[in-house]
């Protein structure tokens, strides 16, 4: 009964302390966002704090082995659980040291966890077409180590009805970017690219996401294996900017039926991870393509497929375009895109408030907001889910 209370006295708070944890698909470590979320006058947010924590070397190599079928094994799956729950708990830690934020003041985690594999295409079970997803990182280890009511495991509960599970960010969005005159694509560009249109003056389910397809992960990996493991990305797009695009590479790997598919659609490492980069990787260096054609070339597939997902999927062009993610910082990548789309304004989070690193991050805090006050947070629309509901699993403090 005490627990439920406390649970009850947070959703009655005006205003809410919350740290958002964040790791996407390249698996780089962890990003935590301290924010304050106030709904006094409609829900506002403001980021008090925020850094990254990047997994050491030998953790990220065994978190990618645990997301290929071949190597992921039950052991190291269930070990590595409890192991990234230690470390999301001790990134809330850090954060607020570092921030001079005291641990007391935060009411609430929002954790998204790391997502080992993400099966989104039903699959038959007797007479019930079954989707699934799998995120680690305890959260019954981060609810404990911190003192901090947490809720993680937001996909599963969208699946439930009949959703992809993803993706997830775009009620985020909606709180943080709509506009009363202008209409905006919210991109972001992480391992996975995805896209949430916001009409102008939109409500709810006016909201349009999905994925529209790779984003960093392929280029990292191509950046990788030119480099015999001695990058592990295209800092600042240097390498892409002095190469040239490989014109029909780019053309077969468009054709990937991923990019054909009608939303609502989602992706991940099962169709665009290692093993699809090294296909690319082995057949250009065939063709005796530089390293840096090759990384040029990925570099125009990503932003080539986020410019034909609008053509064919949005109602109509954007205003803007804000940009967030890793994929930001890519200066080639951001030019690709502003001349794949010349007619629409390229803006970053950052010019509103949210760092583009920040932003997944902050997206979380508000869904675990919303969870706590039992409010719908996937979005219809979106995951093609039946009805809204209230995602995310709620371990007390």
């Amino acid at each position: 009964m005490a627990t439920m209370n406390r649970i009850a006295k947070l959703a009655e708070k005006k205003r809410l302390r919350v740290v958002g944890l964040m790791s996407g698909t390249s698996a780089d470590g962890v990003d935590a966002a301290v924010v304050d979320i106030d709904e006094s006058r409609g829900v506002a947010a403001r980021l008090l704090a925020f850094d990254v924590y990047p997994y050491p070397p030998a953790l990220r190599r065994r978190v990618l082995r645990l997301c290929e079928p071949e190597s992921g094994r039950l052991d190291d799956i269930c070990h590595y659980n409890f192991v990234l729950g230690e470390f999301f708990a001790d990134a809330v830690a850090k954060v607020c040291k570092k921030s001079g934020i005291a641990m007391r003041s935060i009411d609430l985690i929002g954790s998204h966890g790391q997502t080992i594999y993400h099966s989104p295409k039903p699959k038959r079970y007797g007479q019930k077409a079954i989707r699934s997803t799998l995120q680690i990182a305890e959260p019954s280890i981060i609810a404990q180590r911190t003192g901090i009511t947490t809720v993680a495991d937001f996909r599963p509960r969208d699946m439930a009805v009949a959703g992809q599970g993803a993706p997830l960010v775009p009620y985020a969005d909606y709180i943080l970017f709509n506009h009363k005159q202008l209409s905006r694509a919210v991109q972001n560009i992480g391992g996975i690219a995805n896209v949430t249109y916001l009409p102008a003056c939109c409500r709810q389910g006016d909201v349009i996401a999905f994925d529209t397809g790779p984003g960093n992960m392929v280029i990292d990996r191509i950046v990788a294996l030119g480099s015999r493991g001695g990058r592990r990305y295209d800092a600042k797009g240097k390498m892409a900017a002095k190469g040239s695009v490989d014109a029909k590479l780019l053309s077969e790997l468009l054709r990937h039926p991923f990019f054909r598919r009608r939303p609502p659609k989602s992706t991940g490492r099962e169709e665009f991870g290692f093993a699809f980069a090294d296909g690319i990787y082995k057949k250009a260096r065939k063709r005796r393509l530089a390293n840096a054609d090759i990384v040029a070339t990925v570099t125009a597939f990503t932003t080539v497929s986020i410019a034909q997902a609008y053509r064919r999927f949005l109602p109509a062009m954007p205003d803007e375009m804000i940009l967030c993610g890793g994929g930001a910082h890519n200066a080639t990548l951001v030019n690709m895109l502003q001349r794949e789309l010349t007619d629409v304004k390229i803006r970053k989070t950052d010019e509103l408030g949210i760092s583009v690193d920040a932003k997944e991050a902050v997206s979380f805090a508000l869904l675990a907001y919303a969870t706590i006050k039992e409010l719908p947070n996937n979005i219809p629309t979106a995951t093609g889910a039946e009805k809204a509901v209230i995602m995310g699993k709620i371990v007390p403090a």
